[in-house]
């Protein structure tokens, strides 16, 4: 089955064929570091990951940009209200942004490129559409002409009828059915302060949406292949990026367009005053493990409303626990005779895996095949006809499965010498019977992150999830 993707610009799974052979150029809007990362943000950063995952498990040699919006309204009005520079602001957001994005195991994209960094490549595309006619002055400002662009709203379907004539606006973020002209260059006023650039527009600032046209041009050309977002950068954000770049270069932005839809909590819209509002941080603090939270960000298909729920990050932990004692749990097979069905099943996982992913990212479906491989060698497992060698070509295939799942992250196989001692203490106390004291060191290194598993063989230890 050929790789298929649905295309927000035409709203039908298409065929994916990069342009250049065996090589994605991908751009992701990446956040505005004004504060920490929300779970709603993590979300569709998740399904960007999943994607580039599966690009590169596909073969392609993937470049990946996700830029830093460290300049607009809100990082301006941030770090007012601190009474510190705009780059003392955002780099605490920024730090916090990539310390978020380990913890998940995210693989670091190629470029992270910062809007502050490129201003003179926002000069330069706006000075092309001023040339071109489709950029004008008022107020000291320079906006973008969308009655210019007569194919602007090919992507959200917005309607150019509705737009009013000389309507403009300035702000970044606006009304998602205000058509207007928009800002490319805001003139210096007081209340920016000392944010501003000294430029051949003059003294002032870049609007929002030319900063992502410059940055993902510089990094991936002037037409690429993929450009991803949440649903509501669609419009204008999305729209607005495509008419600014599509009128300087003359040719097509990005092939294909994908969207990630909203994430709610607890079945409502996630908002600060209705209390149900978290970043990555406040729900680790509640005791769950980072890769419980990926898991269940990520196992809804990206198109789909997706309902955080703590129930459903229970289940999600119960998930993950299932699969790493799975992978943990092969190690104890030993037999040197192959019972002749792992092949079977590992040729139908791999198959089952990448049909489902290949119909648009259908993570639900492939996930279903992969625990349905766990269930099957589980069972020859159990009927000693596992042999170490098909265990091995087993793990083999889940590591392959894990490359574009990411839920296991390379855990530190050692333990400090004070869990050591305790671990032996029990061993001790369980070889003389003493229960009461076994169970009582137990209980205190549940307690400290490590379960222990008692069986014939002897005592294991592992992480608590």
């Amino acid at each position: 089955m050929a790789l298929r993707f649905y295309n927000t610009m035409t709203r039908s799974k298409e065929e994916f064929k990069p342009i250049e052979e065996n090589h994605v150029r991908m751009y992701t809007c990446g956040p505005t570091v004004y504060n920490f990362a929300h779970i709603g943000n993590l979300r569709t950063f998740l399904f960007e990951d999943l994607l580039r995952r599966y690009l590169k498990y596909r073969g392609y040699r993937v470049t990946h940009v996700m830029n830093l919006t460290d300049i607009d309204d809100k990082t301006i009005k941030g770090s007012q209200e601190e009474g510190i520079s705009i780059s003392e602001y955002t780099d605490r957001y920024k730090r916090a942004f990539f310390e978020d994005i380990d913890t998940l195991n995210f693989e670091r994209a190629e470029h992270y490129p910062a809007a502050t960094d490129h201003i003179p490549e926002m000069v330069t595309i706006i000075k092309k559409l001023l040339e071109k006619g489709y950029a004008y002055e008022a107020g000291g400002s320079l906006y973008y002409k969308i009655s210019a662009f007569p194919e602007y709203g090919k992507l959200s379907h917005m309607k150019l009828d509705s737009l009013k004539s000389g309507a403009r606006v300035a702000s970044d973020e606006y009304e998602k059915d205000q058509v207007s002209d928009f800002a490319l260059w805001k003139g210096w006023e007081a209340v920016d302060g000392d944010v501003f650039w000294e430029t051949e527009l003059g003294k002032g600032r870049p609007g929002w949406h030319i900063e992502c046209s410059a940055m993902s041009m510089k990094y991936l050309g002037e037409h690429f292949d993929i450009h991803t977002g949440a649903v509501d950068n669609m419009f204008p954000h999305h729209e607005n990026e495509i008419a600014q770049s599509e009128a300087a270069t003359g040719q097509p932005f990005a092939d294909f367009w994908l969207h990630s839809a909203h994430l709610i909590v607890e079945g409502q819209r996630m908002a600060k005053s209705a209390g149900n509002f978290y970043t990555l941080r406040q729900v680790l603090d509640k005791g769950y493990a980072p890769l419980a939270v990926r898991y269940l960000l990520l196992a809804t298909h990206y198109r789909m409303q997706l309902n955080f729920t703590f129930e459903g990050l229970d289940a999600a932990r119960n998930g993950l626990e299932r699969y790493n004692d799975f992978i943990a749990n092969l190690a104890d097979v030993s037999s040197e005779t192959d019972g002749g069905e792992a092949d079977k099943f590992i040729k139908q996982a791999k198959e089952g895996f990448e049909e489902e992913l290949d119909d648009d990212l259908n993570i639900s479906g492939a996930l279903g095949k992969v625990f349905d491989f766990i269930r099957d060698i589980n069972r020859l497992k159990a009927e000693n006809k596992l042999s170490r060698a098909e265990a091995d070509r087993v793990l083999e295939t889940m590591d392959g499965f894990d490359g574009v799942l990411g839920l296991r992250k390379k855990a530190d196989a050692s333990l400090d010498d004070e869990i050591e001692a305790k671990i032996q203490a029990r061993i001790d106390a369980r070889k003389s019977k003493n229960w009461a004291e076994a169970d009582r060191i137990r209980d205190e290194l549940v307690d400290q992150g490590i379960i222990l598993e008692d069986s014939p063989s002897g005592t294991k230890w592992k992480r608590k999830i």
